[in-house]
């Protein structure tokens, strides 16, 4: 290994263990996943419209239709939040319902579209996030998808990813400001995979649009390339990709990580090449 390499390793091993926190604690709970009835297949030639559920195929994620409409991104809590801006999402697009999983990832091996095979830390995959994979596969996996179906897919921008967490909410998360027991998968948050490691999908309540775990359980990517705050950032919902892109932005905290991680607005980076067992993904479906 040489001295490059050393460094990197290090560097990223700095990144993934932030100050004052420890590693997994406890025994993983090994509790039967949450019977959720699956969204419909798409009908041929379906419109598509704010609210509705469906999957692309047998096999792909299930998608919720999200409205357009105006929100107040960020915040005044933090300096990597500010400053807050008034952001228009001006058409509906469609978020994964659910974090994806481990069995969505093995349908685009299984297609030969992915050749990395995620490790799932012996957590099990049933209905499980998808984690240790890096930014590069991420997109991968959906211009897979893409081809797949003939829709086009891709990792939600900064501004869509809040804007859907959210779900018109104005707190720090879509139910209010404080986290009660039981709420989010998040460190010290009393459910039983806290501290510990990711839920399966659909083990908390969704948010008023019908979408899981936007708050706690895995850090998301998001497209965006790492900045350190909101000054000149785009007026548009675009991702912002301005720079090198060594690092790029996850969103919604993770079983790892406070509660104060897992906030709508709260940012966070991650070099893009580096994987982690708290860290997935959502993708978005764009409506044609």
């Amino acid at each position: 290994m040489n001295f490059r390499h050393l460094s990197f390793c290090i560097f990223a091993a700095a990144m993934l263990v932030m100050p004052g926190m420890g590693h997994a604690q406890g025994v993983y709970p090994r509790i039967e996943p949450v019977a959720i009835p699956a969204a419909p297949l798409i009908e041929p030639g379906q419109k598509l419209k704010p609210g509705d559920m469906f999957r692309d195929c047998e096999t792909c994620p299930e998608m919720v239709v999200v409205p357009p409409g105006i929100f107040m991104m960020g915040s005044k809590k933090h300096k990597s939040e500010k400053p807050p801006r008034i952001m228009r999402i001006r058409k509906a697009f469609a978020i994964g319902r659910f974090e994806t999983t481990h069995e969505h990832w093995q349908a685009c091996i299984d297609a030969g579209g992915c050749t990395h095979e995620p490790h799932d830390h012996k957590w099990g995959k049933n209905r499980m996030p998808v984690i240790n994979v890096s930014h590069k596969m991420v997109r991968g996996f959906a211009d897979w998808l893409s081809k797949s179906t003939g829709q086009t897919y891709r990792l939600p921008s900064e501004a869509e990813w809040e804007y859907a967490a959210r779900a018109g909410s104005k707190g720090n998360y879509w139910f209010g400001d404080i986290v009660g027991d039981n709420e989010v998968n998040c460190r010290e948050c009393g459910a039983p995979w806290s501290g510990i490691g990711n839920a399966p999908i659909g083990s908390f309540k969704p948010n008023p649009w019908g979408l899981y775990d936007m708050h706690g359980n895995a850090f998301e990517w998001v497209q965006d390339c790492w900045q350190p705050n909101y000054q000149g950032a785009p007026k548009s919902s675009k991702a912002w990709e301005d720079g090198k892109c060594q690092f790029r932005v996850i969103r919604g905290g993770s079983w790892y990580y406070y509660s104060r991680m897992s906030r709508s607005a709260n940012r966070q980076k991650n070099p893009g090449a580096v994987k982690s067992y708290w860290l997935s993904f959502r993708l978005v479906r764009e409506i044609k």
